[in-house]
């Protein structure tokens, strides 16, 4: 075997004694040659080493890859642990696969120079999450179609919740009475790295997904005459057990003890269920627990959670849907549903 050889088309069909167009379509339009033909000029291509056509280069005269990207906000290593971006890309490869379509993973929160090499490669982008606004900027010089996910870009076709009028209405099932005693352990909303109480004076991003997720539950609060200080909101920088259980111990351990916590994600809710139990605390005869998602852990977890279901799968299928052009290139909100379980009743 020639492994030494740079083999092009036009090297290898005089090699084989065949035209240029014959050994194109041995790899490029196999219906134009008979079997027996493409076979053996498969096979001799590979004897000298010689595997197929350069993809990149082809790519290049098509003006198309056929791989489309994934922006995350978050980086990989947590994308991969995190069960609602596990249904996000169900729904994405779904589509791309009956397509044939590759997707490319890549996190807004790499090197900037490391990855611009890579987003030129695609054909477009799902962005999964508000990138920062640098990212936005360069990917929109590309003037390559983009779909967005859980935020709002100009000019572009996005897919949301409505996370205010999601949380308001989960808050209202869930609230007994106005001798409520409430706490809300929140994400993101501010920018910190450890858990810590909720401060107005911090400067917060009003349009973020935790921040409408915290007004909707302050307004069903406001609605049912129940007043919650700041010191009973606490905010955890990633959605993570580890900083949901010190949260939750936090809140847990103070007075008075909190009748109802209200959770910004499911994850977070499980850990407070789990670090009630260890306190002695029983679930939901002491303490009532709502999450935010859906998961699948949150029909599985004792007792099982009362949550907000959202479609993260098919926000995952709809934003490949428009990016390949199935499905028109409009603003998506899809609706949400309290699901009622054991850790918390429905009082609405």
């Amino acid at each position: 075997m020639n492994q030494t050889k740079k083999w092009t088309l036009k090297a290898l069909a005089e090699e084989l004694g065949v035209s240029i167009a014959t050994m194109s379509n041995a790899f490029n339009r196999p219906d134009q040659l008979s079997k027996d033909l493409r076979q053996r000029l498969l096979d001799e291509a590979l004897r000298l080493g010689y595997t197929g056509p350069s993809v990149a280069a082809a790519s290049l005269r098509r003006g198309k890859t056929g791989v489309v990207g994934v922006l995350l906000t978050n980086n990989l290593s947590y994308t991969f642990t995190d069960n609602v971006a596990h249904q996000f890309f169900e729904g994405v490869s779904e589509v791309f696969e009956k397509h044939n379509l590759g997707l490319m993973i890549l996190s807004s929160r790499a090197n900037e120079d490391q990855i611009a090499g890579m987003e030129s490669f695609v054909d477009g982008f799902v962005i999964y999450g508000p990138p920062k606004k640098s990212v936005r900027e360069r990917l929109a010089l590309q003037r390559k179609p983009i779909v967005t996910v859980d935020f709002d870009m100009e000019g572009h076709p996005s897919i949301n919740i409505d996370n205010y009028v999601s949380a308001r209405n989960s808050a209202l099932c869930s609230i007994k009475d106005r001798s409520e005693e409430v706490a809300i352990l929140g994400l993101r909303l501010f920018r910190s790295e450890h858990v810590c109480r909720f401060d107005q004076d911090i400067e917060i991003k009003p349009k973020s997904i935790t921040i409408k997720r915290l007004n909707g539950f302050l307004d069903a609060l406001k609605q049912k005459s129940i007043t919650i200080s700041d010191d009973k909101i606490w905010n955890l920088p990633e959605n993570n057990s580890k900083f949901a259980y010190k949260a939750a111990k936090e809140a847990l351990t103070t007075f008075p003890r909190p009748t109802l916590i209200l959770c910004m994600s499911d994850r977070i809710a499980i850990s407070v269920i789990n670090c009630a139990r260890e306190l002695g605390i029983s679930v939901p005869s002491e303490l009532r627990v709502t999450g935010f998602d859906d998961i699948p852990e949150a029909s599985t977890v004792f007792p099982s959670l009362t949550t907000v279901r959202q479609r993260s799968y098919d926000k995952g299928r709809i934003a490949a849907e428009i990016i390949i052009g199935e499905r028109s290139r409009s603003q998506v909100i899809l609706e949400t549903e309290i699901i009622t379980r054991d850790s918390c009743p429905n009082f609405n």
